[in-house]
């Protein structure tokens, strides 16, 4: 048990380590390039904050575990909203000024419903997962073509001035890109084999396991970059680590999951963790473009959210002993 804890314990920190040396390698190789600043924002901060979900998601199916796959993906997008927006909203109030990323709310909401209707029979195919993939090739697609349409939005404002503060050389771009990744997959072995021995010792699910320590620990990464962000006032960077992220996590992490995988879904999955995940969706989307089209998470919101997650996490962690 001890060894698990510590292959658990260092994971985390070596998972959040890399994934954040993951993000700043992949952000200035993309500027380097000469990729848009919008579409760095919309898709290389996404997938570099969801690496460490992505990782941890493959090896867990691979290894027989979908349970943990799936409730890593989305327990993090549960962390993401409710602990992440809450306490960066806490601490200062996000105001949402960015087009693009309020057209990319409701593109949220519709993934989160499509994910849901795959769960009605209680598994995940082959078939399931190739759909997932193409609707994330779709929304590539789509956020190439916003990057081009826009390249004057807020967000894209904003991700200009975070890279002109990027002083990496192109060397060391790609030598962080290389590294990183290598270390992610090692931290998400720790990770995995923590996690499971651990859930086992204690006859705890692997999806208990999996929405809560192991998902609030790939999240990581998110939180780090989103309160570096809102220190420094780029508020629609704040928000876009987080809707990028659930976006891939919802698509791709579980798409690659269960094409590793094809998995049976226990049915509380559907009624409570994607029912919660749903909820919280549609009131970022409401909170995020506002009555009047002006969106802003102010302290009450952010209080309310973080204390859905504290209720939502006691809830597990009390039903499963």
């Amino acid at each position: 048990m001890l060894l698990a804890l510590l292959s658990l314990l260092s994971g985390l920190i070596l998972l959040v380590w890399s994934a954040d040396r993951f993000v700043d390698g992949a952000s200035a190789s993309a500027r380097f390039a000469g990729m848009p600043p919008l579409l760095i924002g919309m898709l290389v901060v996404g997938f570099g904050t969801s690496a460490p979900e992505m990782v941890v998601s493959a090896m867990a199916a691979a290894d027989g575990n979908p349970a943990l796959a799936l409730g890593n993906a989305y327990g993090s997008n549960i962390t993401n909203i409710a602990l992440i927006i809450g306490l960066v909203a806490l601490l200062s109030p996000i105001k949402v000024n960015s087009q693009v990323l309020k057209q990319e709310l409701p593109i949220l909401l519709a993934i989160t419903l499509f994910a849901g209707w795959q769960l009605f029979d209680h598994q995940l195919s082959r078939f399931d997962a190739w759909c997932l993939l193409a609707v994330f090739a779709t929304l590539m697609a789509w956020s190439v073509w916003q990057s081009r349409r826009n390249p004057q939005d807020k967000l894209a404002a904003e991700m200009s001035l975070a890279l002109s503060n990027n002083s990496m050389t192109l060397k060391q771009a790609l030598g962080w890109l290389v590294l990183g990744l290598l270390l992610l997959i090692i931290a998400s072995r720790m990770l995995v084999y923590g996690a499971v021995f651990i859930a086992q010792s204690l006859g705890v699910s692997d999806l208990v396991i999996g929405l809560t320590v192991v998902a609030i620990g790939t999240s990581l990464p998110e939180l780090a970059s989103s309160l570096m962000a809102i220190k420094k006032g780029e508020h629609d960077i704040a928000l876009g680590n987080i809707i990028g992220s659930n976006l891939f996590n919802t698509l791709a992490v579980v798409g690659i999951a269960a094409l590793i995988q094809p998995m049976a879904v226990d049915p509380l999955l559907l009624s409570r963790d994607w029912t919660l995940m749903f909820g919280l969706t549609l009131a970022l989307l409401v909170m995020g473009i506002g009555i009047k089209k002006t969106g802003r998470i102010n302290r009450l919101e952010a209080a309310l959210l973080l204390t859905i997650f504290v209720g939502y996490t006691g809830y597990l962690i009390s039903t499963s002993f």
